[in-house]
Formats: C-alpha cells, structure tokens, sequence
C-alpha cells in the first residue's frame, strides 16, 4: 500500500503498489475487542501508513493483500 485517503464513515480509498486504487468499507472488519474500539469513529480516523499497511494506535492492521481484496474498484 503506498497512499490512503479517508473519504467518509469508515470508508477510505487505497492505493496499492500496482498502482491500483480501491475503495474499502472498514465497518464490517471492526469485529472483535481491539477492532471494536475502532467503531468509536475519533479513534477510527486516528491511523497511519506504515511501511506495508494502515495502523491505528491500539496496534489493529490488516493485511494489504485482505483489503485488495475487499476493496472495490475506484
């Protein structure tokens, strides 16, 4: 992954290392105790771009190659 935008909601557009954009709806992923915290829509918009993928503060990611896959086409 190499560039995000956050659109709205839960929702960014992603930009993959092949040059691809895809749009992906984190909602359904924030299942689970640490994914959970993420519903709370201030700590949601609190990420970061790491070398291979988004971080938020509570250490939750998920792998690029999972949200390729979810993602739809920008």
């Amino acid at each position: 992954m190499v560039d995000v935008d956050y659109l709205h909601d839960y929702t960014m557009e992603l930009e993959f290392s092949n040059g691809e954009r895809r749009i992906v709806d984190f909602r359904p992923l924030l299942v689970g105790k640490l994914r959970e915290q993420l519903l709370e829509h201030d700590k949601f918009v609190q990420f970061a771009l790491t070398d291979w993928t988004l971080e938020w503060f509570n250490g939750v990611d998920f792998a690029p190659e999972r949200l390729y896959e979810l993602g739809k086409a920008a």
